[in-house]
């Protein structure tokens, strides 16, 4: 499936690269400038805000040069403190912009971290004995306070340790996965639909592990406490150990907690037992760290920055070829403006998101990674859903994976808010949670390739959006889903059109080993046409929600939602004629949809429930018959020009289109 050349897409990249400054001035900034040079090449500038305040001076003495300026940084790691800030004020032109990037070959780093330099080996005869005896004189001491660093937000989010690029592990107990509460002792019972749990944050566990954290003053928990798509971290407020119960610090998961469902918990020296692993000591200030090499090697770095670029109200401007690392929170914001871009670039190690776009138009992040983040990787909004004005965001071309590590669900790879939003040609792989969310109107999300996601959930689907009788116009077309299975293999959903939500288009997509992969909870008007689904358990899921047990939405969130839309008026009627009479129209019945020219084979075709199938209309459907692919063996599901689906309609799958350009891993 994957693809050895894409012109389209390369064509589309080159466009967004087209106008970077060539031709243009050249400021030059590199380790070991001053800020005070005029940032020639033989007398650099030293930092990248410094390169921004050259290129205020610039425009303060007139118009832009032709072409525009650069600010090209030579290799080396660009330490940061705060946020880079660029303004309206530091804005480029159509035919001019301002392009900040990295030198040819060079591997520049814009870091919100700090250098940890002075380990030392443990002598404390207190700290070493709460250390696992394995641990022994292998764990390293670092006073943070003694380099200045004394900001280290909390356990449940603040400061990270970094080493040989990797994020490592905050010492916790089990070393892995999860543990499960054994009983309820809360006393504030509740019952969903016949799921019974309590509402109180003090549950019990098995085996006597925590006996051993006697003086741990600062242990955090962190679970799937009631539902499998619902995680939090809580503070403990005390372990009975003798009892075997957990009491957490309020607030209390909103959904309660209940017996079965896993946790673990975390930052206690006790656990800290293999290498990777580390503790801070927030009130003495001292890292502790078993380091799975020679620190001096490994570049060991905590997180210090809060973000690392905010750019608001600017335009033009583009960031190239640079890596963002080691802050704290996401590295770039945008926040209104027009055709700002992020491109060929590295965004690792962070604790929220890779890059945030809101407002505006025409923004672009393409050609990216994007790794290791605590968050999501890229959040695009924009466009107004009354006027159904577009915004023209996208993100194409990006490989995202290994995201979400610290808040784990409902942070995706790419998040859809707004109208005229565009996810294409990206690679994402490798998270708790889904791949692509959507919510608002007219997104198209195209020729993207997602496996490996919803790896710590199991109500929850690979690409996602719910609860809206007007968010339409949304197509999905042209993907490739595969190896989808859910939490321990349990199962969860390929495209999940969650609680009534209406008016998409999933067609020409290829599932491969995905549970429920087309799911229509309830909604309306979707059309599921001339997909491929192989091995699929089941690859079509229909049901009809509103009319039963979710039938109280109908009144209340539903119709509250829809009324906040102009769905009457003219555009919107014209656009979407069949939202006009919903409310007089049995709004919750899962009417219009319709499942046509769609491939099954292997696995399983039917998962309609019998209260919905009156509603759908089933047309030209190859279920269980040799579709003659032209290699199964190879997972390459092109189908041959004499398979029997071409007679039935049946349009040809761009699958030689999906994915990233050549030259990108797969995996």
């Amino acid at each position: 499936m994957r693809m050895t050349s894409v012109v389209s897409f390369c064509v589309v990249i080159l466009a967004l690269a087209a106008g970077a400054g060539a031709g243009g001035k050249i400021l030059y900034v590199a380790p070991g400038g001053s800020d005070t040079n005029p940032g020639t090449k033989d007398k650099p500038l030293a930092t990248p805000a410094g390169g921004r305040d050259a290129v205020r001076k610039i425009k303060a003495a007139g118009p832009l040069p032709s072409g525009g300026v650069i600010v090209e940084l030579a290799g080396g790691t660009y330490e940061q403190a705060a946020v880079l800030a660029l303004t309206a004020a530091d804005s480029g032109t159509a035919d001019g912009r301002i392009v900040y990037r990295a030198a040819a070959g060079a591997e520049v780093r814009a870091s919100g971290g700090r250098a940890v330099t002075n380990f030392r080996p443990v002598t404390d005869k207190t700290v070493l004995g709460r250390l696992d005896e394995n641990a022994r004189g292998k764990v390293l001491r670092a006073d943070l306070k003694a380099l200045g660093i004394k900001d280290y937000g909390s356990a449940g989010g603040g400061l990270e340790l970094f080493f040989q690029d990797r994020p490592m592990t905050l010492a916790r107990w089990p070393d892995e996965g999860f543990v499960k509460i054994t009983g309820l002792v809360g006393g504030k019972p509740k019952n969903v639909r016949g799921t019974k749990g309590d509402k109180i944050g003090k549950f019990m566990y098995a085996g006597d592990r925590p006996k051993r954290w006697a003086g741990e003053k600062d242990i955090w928990v962190h679970g799937y406490w009631f539902w499998d798509w619902s995680d939090q971290r809580h503070k403990v407020d005390s372990i009975d150990t003798a009892r075997r119960i957990i009491s957490v610090k309020p607030p209390y998961h909103g959904y309660g907690y209940r017996v079965g469902q896993w946790f673990y918990a975390f930052n206690i020296l006790a656990e800290l037992d293999r290498p990777g692993e580390w503790y801070l000591d927030r009130a003495a200030g001292v890292l502790y760290f078993w380091p799975p090499s020679d620190p001096a090697k490994g570049k060991p770095t905590v997180s210090v920055a809060r973000g690392l670029l905010s750019m608001r109200g600017t335009s033009h401007i583009t960031l190239q070829g640079l890596t963002f690392e080691a802050a704290r929170g996401t590295a770039v914001s945008i926040e209104d403006g027009k055709a700002n871009r992020v491109t060929d670039c590295v965004v690792r190690n962070l604790g929220g998101w890779g890059a945030r776009i809101s407002g505006g138009s025409g923004a672009a992040v393409t050609g990216c990674e994007i790794y290791q983040t605590g968050q999501g990787g890229i959040a695009l909004s924009g466009g107004d859903r009354k006027s159904l004005a577009p915004a023209g965001h996208q993100a194409a071309g990006n490989h995202i994976h290994h995201y979400g590590r610290l808040d784990r669900m409902y942070k995706p790879a790419i998040a859809l808010s707004g109208v005229g939003l565009r996810a294409a040609n990206n690679l994402i792989h490798d998270a708790p949670h889904m791949a692509i969310m959507f919510s608002g109107n007219d997104h198209v999300i195209e020729l993207n390739e997602i496996h490996r996601v919803c790896l710590e959930s199991n109500d929850a689907g690979a690409i996602y959006a719910g609860r809206d009788w007007t968010m339409r116009g949304t197509v999905i077309r042209h993907n490739y889903l595969h190896h989808i299975t859910g939490f321990r293999g349990k199962g969860c959903v390929g495209v999940y059109l969650d609680d009534m939500f209406c008016g998409t288009r999933i067609e020409g997509n290829v599932f491969y080993q995905v549970t429920r992969a087309a799911f229509i909870g309830g909604g309306r008007d979707c059309v599921i046409s001339n997909n491929i689904f192989v091995d699929c358990k089941p690859a079509l899921h229909i049901d009809a929600r509103a009319t039963g047990w979710a039938g109280y939405h109908v009144k209340t969130t539903m119709t509250t939602r829809l009324k906040a839309m102009p769905y009457q008026n003219a555009l919107w009627r014209r656009r979407y004629p069949k939202l006009f009479n919903i409310l007089s129209d049995s709004p919750a019945a899962p009417k219009g949809n319709v499942v046509a020219r769609n491939v099954s084979v292997g696995g399983r075709w039917d998962g309609v429930h019998s209260a919905a199938r009156k509603y759908v209309t089933f047309k030209d459907n190859l279920i269980d018959k040799d579709p003659h692919f032209a290699g199964r063996a190879k997972a390459n599901f092109q189908l041959r020009d004499d398979s029997p689906a071409y007679k039935m309609g049946f349009k040809r799958i761009p699958i030689e289109k999906i994915g990233l350009m050549s030259g990108r891993k797969s995996d």
